[in-house]
């Protein structure tokens, strides 16, 4: 963790003041290890210096750039104008947010929180504005827009993935209809955009599925083959359909079957989203978890799509509600198989993972199987919260084997103190002890005490 908090700071301040960085000292001279050259090169009113500033998304500059332009009577290149829509449509028509140290190194704390707190830090820490902000009427992307003598389909495509991207739906729906009144064609992203945004344009199950097929529809009859990050955003929007989610959700796998569309970590997730919702879900008669890994075991995964991290998480979770640790046993091989490992996420949603498999592991099997868990896991993919540490010190609790408690303690890290050491204490109570263990208690005690003052 120091090395990664080190790697970032020095990014930071390298990206931050790239002029104490000028001198190239370096041989050989190797251009992409260089810091970017961030500051402006041309003043002048021209094309060249409009096409500068976008592309060091300077989001002001290139919209003042575009004004002098047109006030000079200087037409701007249709490509120009695209890329400056591109720009103004990706970051919500604000300036984009620059990184900083604290963000990098607030998730690597994260471990040592809470589920529910880290859950909280993490959503403040990846809202960016271009995240937060809503679409404003007459802004400037719709003026650019406007002024456009010229559009295409990806002046048509960029605008509607930007209203969609930034919460304007009604909107979007509008420029979707103009793109087609002008017989122009869509491109994929932009048709998987609107799919996902099914949900929020449409309230009633049936519905959303009428609103998705339409655009399957329009995507056949305009031939744009779709991709897989098509047939996800169909399984994410059955997500929030029903019962109706169910049935379709496996018609969805056959058409990618068809297609010779291999699924991705986030199909699964998506699949098992349909069918499990919850712990009483989870006891429902269905066996798609278990097709899910026989499909997948011994295979070798790989990013495609960003929710393929959310199906490791996601899926101990049905083990865990499950109450099936042969089946977590199972899974963790497929973690466990080339470099699927990579497949886990961040940090935050790592710990999910291991936490929910560690107590799976004390309610289900014998205390030396889980200390041996415990041991391997810890501190080496993740450290237990206070909830973590509970489960493990009921499993000792319930075996009779509190002595363990201080070598749980010591490898458990400082993030549990506050809220598992009254229920030790609560075990400990409950148990005579000789003089020499007893000691140690207050030792332990001691320890915890300076613990709480140092978070």
């Amino acid at each position: 963790m120091s090395k990664e908090s080190g790697k970032n700071a020095a990014k930071y301040i390298v990206n931050t003041h790239p002029g104490l960085f000028e001198k190239d000292i370096s041989e050989p001279h190797i251009p992409c290890l260089m810091p970017e050259k961030l500051e402006l090169q041309l003043e002048e009113v021209s094309e060249a210096a409009l096409k500068e500033r976008i592309q060091l998304r300077r989001v002001k500059a290139a919209v003042d750039m575009y004004d002098q332009l047109q006030q000079a009577g200087t037409s701007v290149s249709l490509e120009t104008s695209n890329r400056l829509l591109d720009l103004l449509c990706f970051y919500g028509d604000r300036e984009p947010v620059q990184a900083t140290p604290s963000a990098d190194n607030g998730e690597l704390e994260a471990q040592e929180e809470g589920v529910e707190v880290r859950k909280q830090r993490r959503s403040v820490w990846r809202t960016s504005d271009t995240a937060c902000t809503k679409w404003s009427e007459k802004n400037n992307a719709e003026r650019v827009f406007s002024l456009m003598p010229e559009k295409n389909a990806h002046s048509y495509c960029t605008m509607i993935r930007g209203m969609l991207k930034h919460r304007a739906y009604s909107r979007a729906i509008d420029m979707y209809t103009d793109l087609l009144n002008n017989r122009l064609k869509g491109d994929v992203y932009t048709f998987n955009a609107l799919i996902l945004s099914a949900v929020e344009v449409k309230n009633k199950y049936a519905e959303r599925w009428d609103f998705v097929e339409d655009l399957l529809k329009e995507m056949a009859q305009q031939n744009i083959q779709p991709n897989l990050l098509t047939f996800n955003s169909v399984l994410k929007v059955l997500e929030q359909c029903g019962s109706l989610g169910k049935s379709l959700a496996l018609q969805t796998l056959s058409e990618m079957s068809a297609l010779k569309i291999e699924p991705s970590l986030a199909t699964y997730h998506h699949l098992l989203a349909v069918f499990y919702k919850s712990a009483t879900s989870a006891r429902g008669p269905t066996d798609i978890i278990y097709e899910v890994l026989d499909e997948i075991e011994g295979k070798n995964f790989y990013a495609q799509d960003p929710a393929d991290t959310n199906f490791f998480s996601n899926a101990m979770r049905i083990c865990l509600d499950l109450k099936d640790v042969q089946l977590a046993y199972r899974l963790h091989r497929v973690v466990e198989t080339g470099e699927n490992w990579k497949m886990m996420g961040d940090m935050s949603l790592q710990a999910t993972y291991c936490g929910r498999f560690l107590k799976l592991l004390c309610m289900m099997e014998h205390l030396d199987i889980a200390l041996k868990w415990y041991k391997e896991l810890v501190p080496s993919m993740f450290y237990p919260n206070s909830d973590g540490m509970l489960d493990i010190l009921q499993a000792l609790d319930m075996a009779g084997r509190l002595d363990r408690i201080p070598q749980i303690w010591k490898g458990g890290g400082r993030g549990k103190a506050q809220g598992c050491f009254s229920g030790s204490q609560e075990c400990w109570a409950r148990t005579e002890w000789s003089p020499a263990v007893r000691e140690t208690e207050r030792l332990l005690e001691s320890q915890a005490h300076n613990v709480v003052l140092s978070i």
